[in-house]
């Protein structure tokens, strides 16, 4: 049997997906948590248009927060603090002890360290010139 490999540019995103779901059928017939578990949080302005939110997933002792985003009006007004302290409440209610995230050198780390976050590993030269730190904080012991 002769198996040719091809490259692909710009894959589409079904055989993005094909590879993640794959890999995720091998890690959950392995694992001892079956599911992982969506959330998001989002924040309307008076016109109902989305200035503020977030999203990610639990899994286990795990919550990932792959994102928090406040808009430039609402900066300055404790709104990215609300928001992690709804997701920080979610975790634990989900029985996670950790909440992890990854932010960008331009991007939130002095807020997060505020809060309790650690850099545990930082990806230098992300993606050239810049960095990429990866925090953790602990919900409970």
């Amino acid at each position: 049997m002769n198996h040719e490999i091809e490259f692909v540019n710009e894959p589409s995103q079904d055989l993005v997906d094909f590879f993640d779901k794959k890999i995720e059928e091998f890690n959950l017939a392995r694992w001892e948590v079956k599911t992982k578990e969506k959330y998001a949080f989002k924040v309307h302005n008076d016109q109902g248009e989305i200035v503020a939110g977030a999203a990610g997933w639990s899994f286990g002792y795990w919550l990932f927060l792959a994102n928090l985003w406040v808009s430039e009006e609402l900066r300055g007004q404790k709104m990215g603090l609300k928001i992690l302290k709804e997701i920080e409440e979610l975790g634990a209610k989900r029985g996670c002890k950790y909440v992890m995230l990854d932010t960008l050198n331009f991007q939130a780390r002095p807020f997060y360290e505020k809060y309790g976050y650690e850099v545990k590993w930082t990806q230098e030269n992300y993606p050239k010139e810049g960095c990429k730190y990866y925090m953790v904080k602990e919900l409970w012991a």
